[in-house]
């Protein structure tokens, strides 16, 4: 059980320090309104979301938040490092942000969909994955591997901290909403302190969730109604004929 004022979330804040900003290089040369000398993010609760179209940089500030928990930047548990393949390991954003936690939690997981097959690698190699449930995880398909892994290797009896990177891109509809009732699993354990970046709707339906929305020169919390993920499918499931009409015509039209 955890203690009254050591619940999730864990990491409080992360802010720029601006002297330890190199703008000539990237991230700082791509999101230059983004990251800006007055840059912070809050977290208010133990779940939450970045949201925002492609080139926004939701993963580049995950990633950094990674580095910064002690992550390879190429994903993984804290034991991973010693064996990641990837070239960079570490995040010129991480070295310019200043975390603040209550308490500093240092076991968790980074979840990189670009290179899960890396890790899932490892954890088949050093027998991990047969400890999970009898299979190696190169012998299921990319959805099952994940959510085996989710399952069986994320832990709730200690303070941990999830990043997740775009999950849904292994995930079914329906495994999505598998994931949803981890992810309840997770926030009742009163362990766990989870930030996902994902286009996903389903996923950042979750109730009680703080969705932080990258579209714009700001982050700024909105309502999932607000997200553009919802709207647009929404809008498209409601008469997909019309806009696929609408798409097609502009074909014809160029």
């Amino acid at each position: 059980m955890s203690k009254i004022g050591l619940t999730p979330p864990f990491l409080k804040r992360v802010t720029l320090l601006p002297n330890r900003v190199d703008r000539e290089r990237f991230p700082f040369t791509r999101f230059p309104r983004l990251l800006n000398d007055d840059f912070s993010l809050e977290f208010s609760r133990s779940i939450t979301f970045f949201t925002g179209e492609n080139g926004t940089g939701k993963s580049t500030v995950l990633e950094a938040i990674a580095t910064l928990c002690g992550f390879h930047i190429g994903g993984g548990g804290w034991e991973h490092q010693l064996h990641a393949t990837t070239e960079r390991s570490r995040s010129l954003l991480a070295d310019a942000l200043r975390p603040s936690w209550l308490p500093k939690v240092s076991k968790g997981f980074f979840f990189r969909s670009d290179t899960f097959a890396e890790v899932a690698r490892y954890l088949d190699d050093v027998g991990v994955s047969r400890e999970i449930d009898g299979r190696r995880l190169h012998e299921q398909s990319h959805g099952e591997s994940l959510l085996s892994v989710f399952v069986n290797r994320f832990g709730t009896k200690d303070r941990c901290l999830y990043l997740l990177d775009e999950p849904e891109n292994a995930l079914s509809p329906t495994r999505q909403l598998s994931f949803l009732r981890l992810l309840r699993d997770w926030e009742q354990s009163g362990n766990v302190q989870v930030i996902i970046a994902t286009h996903s709707p389903i996923i950042m339906s979750y109730p009680g969730a703080t969705n932080l929305s990258f579209d714009g020169d700001a982050i700024v919390p909105v309502e999932f109604e607000e997200t553009e993920h919802y709207r647009v499918t929404r809008a498209f499931l409601g008469d997909p004929e019309r806009y696929l009409r609408e798409l097609f015509d502009e074909d014809t039209n160029t």
